[in-house]
């Protein structure tokens, strides 16, 4: 049964991949546990640069867990591109109309007209509630990327710190992705396990309510007693540069502030009512029907799009694209905080190069998560979680949720987790009365528990805050782990109310 220092090899069923534990392959979960420890060390000890020790850890990872020495640079760069790929976009052009925004005096004309309508004590429910609106549509980095000049500004006119605002955020962004459809995942959960994606959207509103209130304004108060050193003020970021001061007189109008700065969370909300109303929220398909790509789509998969698209149908899901909602909203930026301010065309330039300085080191660090992501997926942690948990009599709501928390934990991606878990939970579901709507919402909560090193949301939550990892996992982990925990005990209050 057990088969100890045997030697590394690159066939699962030999070597140290042979220490087993009642049937259990228990390697990976070591692999991965000495993997985050030793990321940890080459950080906070050896301070070694993040992005260069995510892929020093990542290759040494791989390694360990038996992968194929010829086939690592290559999952190296499958993580790296699954996520950068869409992100080098939405990242870019984010960071660039929010420091058109911001160089224009339009962030500061929003700060200055918020702080004046809700006041200081308001103002943590006014940038909750806002920003559950906009992460209902909008992917967590989007949102994100969107928000964060905004709030800094908010923040810094209001001298309060950047993360009394950031938490509610953060909370109310995470919670609309893990349990709302449109979102992705959420999605895609509700046409694997055949729910029904209108009850999945009324519940998951309940659920992600008190999740985000939870995990944002009432953690808040927590995280400054014992964490306080994050809570600072500064007049500076690192990924958006020095916010000017400005007369009020000279700013852009707040309207056209708040137009230039949410016109991608526009565009992406249009096209998602679109979606809802006139599509039942099926998607349209990016290829074509019938294509390569979709025989190998399983029916469930196939059940989300739409069959024969409309004209409209066509219309909405091309500007309902981040990336092309993106590249609008960048050439309407550049001529509302530019032109149309009296700015010319170099300064406008200027403003653009000085955005895409500021977050170079920011993408690198997010590759690297993604790329030790990559690795984790390519090496089996989600087959070795799923052969481990094969057969359970557990309550199918718990189960899935415990799962997508195993594997989020291991993998680090929330996507991964969900999917995962609904095709390990799906038999369990179809073989029980449990109404399938709260089984999503269960793996919707574990697919966001206890982001970490992994994750390459806690890197983005580490530089925007301008936090140390051991704040950010004080923080940032603590808040994830909140909105899971909650999530599951109002889904299980929901269950047993309404079955």
């Amino acid at each position: 049964m057990f088969t100890l220092l045997a030697g590394l090899s690159t066939n699962p069923t030999t070597g140290l991949f042979q220490w087993m534990m009642s049937d259990v392959n228990v390697w990976p979960f070591i692999i991965l546990v000495l993997g985050i420890a030793l990321l940890l060390f080459f950080i906070l000890k050896m301070k070694v640069n993040t992005f260069v020790s995510l892929i020093i850890v990542s290759i040494l990872v791989a390694l360990a867990l038996g992968m194929n020495p010829a086939g690592i640079g290559d999952a190296l760069k499958t993580g790296i591109g699954g996520t950068m790929g869409e992100l080098i976009i939405v990242f870019g052009m984010g960071s660039m109309i929010g420091r058109l925004v911001s160089d224009s005096g339009g962030s500061y004309r929003i700060a200055s007209t918020l702080i004046s309508r809700f006041g200081k004590k308001r103002l943590q429910w006014a940038v909750a509630g806002a920003s559950f609106i906009i992460g209902i549509s909008l992917l967590f980095e989007v949102g994100l990327v969107v928000l964060i000049p905004i709030v800094f500004t908010i923040a810094l006119e209001a001298e309060v710190p950047l993360l009394y605002l950031g938490i509610p955020m953060a909370a109310a962004l995470s919670a609309a992705q893990g349990f709302l459809p449109p979102q992705p995942s959420p999605t895609a959960v509700t046409n694997l396990l055949g729910a029904n994606i209108g009850v999945v959207l009324m519940y998951g509103i309940i659920v992600a309510i008190v999740a985000m209130l939870v995990a944002g304004p009432i953690f808040t108060r927590l995280a400054q007693k014992y964490a306080p050193g994050a809570f600072k003020i500064t007049k500076t970021l690192d990924a958006f540069g020095e916010v000017k001061t400005f007369k009020l007189e000279d700013t852009p109008s707040f309207g056209l502030s708040i137009l230039t700065s949410l016109m991608p969370v526009i565009l992406l909300l249009v096209s998602t009512v679109f979606t809802l109303a006139a599509n039942g929220g099926k998607q349209v398909y990016g290829g074509k029907i019938g294509d390569a790509a979709w025989k190998l789509m399983s029916p469930a998969t196939q059940n989300g799009y739409v069959l024969h698209p409309s004209g409209w149908a066509h219309f909405f899901a091309f500007i309902g694209n981040p990336v092309i909602a993106m590249v609008v909203a960048m050439s309407f930026a550049i001529w509302s905080m530019g032109p149309k301010q009296n700015r010319t065309m170099g300064e406008v330039g200027t403003s653009m190069s000085n955005a895409l300085k500021s977050i170079a080191n920011l993408l690198m660090v997010i590759g690297g998560g993604a790329a030790f992501k990559g690795v984790l997926t390519a090496g089996g942690i989600s087959t070795a979680i799923a052969t481990a948990f094969a057969h359970t009599n557990m309550s199918p709501i718990l189960f899935a949720w415990l799962i997508a928390v195993i594997i989020r934990v291991s993998v680090g991606s929330a996507t991964v987790a969900g999917l995962t878990a609904a095709g390990i939970v799906a038999p369990l579901v179809a073989s029980s009365s449990v109404n399938p709507a709260f089984v999503v919402l269960a793996i919707g909560a574990g697919s966001l528990a206890a982001s970490h090193v992994n994750d390459a949301g806690f890197w983005m939550f580490k530089e925007f805050f301008d936090l140390d990892v051991p704040q950010t996992l004080k923080i940032w982990t603590v808040l994830e782990t909140i909105i899971s925990v909650v999530g599951l005990l109002v889904v299980l209050a929901l269950s047993a109310v309404f079955g």
